[in-house]
């Protein structure tokens, strides 16, 4: 909590460290200066001063930091760069950034307590392991915030967390992955298009738009996307002490909240007071908050909200070919 102590301590730091270097740079480059260059040394004095205020500025904020919970947001698809895969898609996650986020609020001594705040229809299967593997690994209670949505790879990282409150409004769940793919064979017929198979491999094109699945090819990707649902039970059924047919049960559908609280998809209905609440019960203490925020540029952090609930129901949760031709999962 951010104290009067700690207020005046901070500004009492920060003045002192100006004043130290405002004398540093006086002796340096008034007295030894001389009068030639007696106006350049009072710029530099000043200049050293006021680099001892800041400096001793950012050293009072962390000695002395006004929080004690640190948030982190995920909001839009995630991908492992943030990068959209489509023109049509909303801009993605970068869930490399967020990890790293998640961990320098882990090494932060001051930060007692980590939020993630969820608005996410879903996205790359293990870029949505990676986050939800750092928010489990902090020292310290966990929340997952749920505002608009919190479905698909948004809900695998929330089962990491030991604390789930969403909004009675917000689009819980999707437990359940995805593959799909556009076959465009009948299409390159017309116009006189034809594939010609150069690869090592049997498997190596399963999946590619200009030819027809095999059934061997169908059941060797639908394999994959059962492997993934399993491990996605698998967490779901771990994070949040449910039976695996409860969860498999949800048949990957999304619910409103009371609904995902009463399949035990979220511990309770309500708002940023409602995390601070249970946050401040977790530590035996008032909280205040500092948002952790990923390198990434403001028009990337605002996209979402109507565009990353179309994507949850379908506008974008298809995959698409990668560099190889091979198709790609993830988590609706």
């Amino acid at each position: 909590m951010d104290t009067t102590g700690k207020r005046l301590g901070r500004l009492a730091l920060a003045l002192i460290g100006g004043v130290v270097g405002l004398v540093v740079g006086w002796v340096l480059f008034v007295d030894f200066g001389g009068t030639t260059g007696r106006i350049l040394g009072v710029l530099l004095a000043l200049a050293v001063g006021i680099l001892g205020l800041r400096t001793a500025g950012n050293l009072a904020e962390n000695v002395l930091a006004p929080y004690n919970v640190a948030e982190v947001a995920v909001e839009g698809p995630i991908t492992r760069d943030g990068g959209s895969p489509l023109p049509t898609q909303p801009g993605g996650v970068p869930a490399d950034a967020v990890v790293e986020q998640i961990e320098q609020a882990d090494e932060d001594r001051n930060a007692d307590a980590l939020v993630v705040r969820l608005n996410t229809p879903g996205g790359e299967v293990v870029p949505s392991e990676d986050i939800r593997d750092a928010a489990a690994a902090f020292d310290g209670p966990t929340v997952a915030y749920a505002t608009d949505t919190c479905a698909s790879g948004g809900y695998w990282i929330a089962s990491g967390c030991d604390h789930v409150v969403s909004r009675e409004g917000s689009i819980v769940g999707s437990i359940g992955v995805i593959m799909s793919n556009v076959n465009a064979k009948e299409l390159a017929d017309k116009v006189g298009l034809e594939y010609e198979r150069i690869a090592a491999g049997d498997y190596k094109d399963a999946g590619m738009p200009l030819k027809e699945f095999t059934e061997d090819e169908r059941e060797y990707l639908q394999g994959i996307a059962d492997e993934y649902y399993e491990q996605f039970v698998e967490r779901v059924t771990a994070g949040r002490d449910l039976n695996p047919e409860t969860v498999r049960e949800t048949e990957a559908r999304v619910f409103l909240g009371p609904e995902a609280k009463d399949r035990g998809l979220v511990d309770e209905l309500g708002d940023e007071e409602t995390v601070e609440d249970y946050l401040e019960t977790e530590l035996g203490r008032p909280v205040e908050t500092r948002e952790f925020v990923p390198p990434t540029s403001p028009v990337e952090r605002l996209r979402g909200g109507a565009a990353s609930v179309a994507y949850a129901f379908g506008a974008g949760v298809a995959s698409v070919l990668g560099s190889d031709g091979a198709s790609g999962f993830r988590l609706r």
